[in-house]
């Protein structure tokens, strides 16, 4: 890498935190701020596929641990923000990909439903930035990525309170914008299409609808975890100094389609 390219785009000597790191676009943008530079702490439910991705990360040179959470429990967020800092220092880069999709038509959902969908989707990145954002604000640089949906800027196949949860997102990154961008701490949004990951294998598993959905973008496939690598790259890094607030659709043209 050029000296030029690394002054905008290297992480090294930075601390990523990554929720959902273990699969998906988690994994896909662990990979990729690790690969860059950083250091990482995965954060998901799952050990056994927490220890894959830090042998798989283990294989690129990056250095990476882990912490087992289940961040709709709010004694897990507390335990998570007790020992992040204890691995490879202060988190540098906060990435809140951890999620849960419970996707019943409105009227069919219940309590219990929309209460695990707010805990995971929305409570967790708020308690996560409410912690880490204000130091990081202190420390004069940081990085918080949020991700987002679809539904976070359309109602999309029973949307119900995932979709209200991800709308929130947005505002979420809104605010945490306003009040530690001007502290040396960019916060933005990605909002992916359609990817081919775990967490949407229910609707890979409808007859036609990956093909369906896929022709519904303008680049004419579904999006895989390695669409994510260059934009998260930029996000994390120093070249996205000018760049807060915002919400970054990643989605092959699917949005404007």
């Amino acid at each position: 890498m050029s000296s030029y390219l690394s002054d905008l785009f290297s992480l090294s000597g930075r601390v990523a935190l990554v929720t959902g790191g273990s699969s998906g676009i988690g994994y896909g943008i662990a990979e990729a701020l690790g690969r860059a530079g950083a250091d990482l702490v995965l954060v998901a439910r799952r050990e056994e596929q927490l220890a894959t991705a830090i042998d798989a990360l283990a294989g690129h040179g990056v250095r990476a641990a882990a912490i087992s959470a289940d961040l709709g429990d709010r004694a897990a967020i507390t335990r998570v923000t007790e020992r992040a800092a204890g691995f490879f220092g202060e988190i540098d880069i906060l990435v809140n990909d951890a999620a849960n999709n419970i996707r019943r038509p409105m009227a069919e959902l219940t309590h219990g439903d929309y209460e695990q969908t707010m805990a995971v989707n929305i409570t967790a990145p708020y308690l996560l930035g409410q912690h880490f954002g204000p130091r990081m604000a202190t420390r004069g640089w940081g990085r918080i990525i949020n991700i987002g949906s679809q539904q976070s800027i359309r109602a999309f196949g029973d949307s119900g309170a995932y979709g209200v949860a991800k709308a929130a997102i947005c505002g979420l990154t809104r605010s945490q914008a306003e009040a530690w961008t001007p502290h040396g701490v960019t916060c933005n949004t990605l909002i992916p299409g359609f990817v081919l990951t775990p967490l949407t294998e229910p609707a890979q598993a409808v007859p036609g609808r990956v093909e369906a959905l896929a022709a519904r973008t303008m680049i004419g496939r579904n999006g895989a975890p390695a669409d994510f690598a260059a934009v998260a790259i930029l996000l994390a890094s120093p070249a996205s100094a000018y760049l807060t607030g915002q919400a970054l659709c990643v989605d092959g043209g699917f949005s404007v389609s």
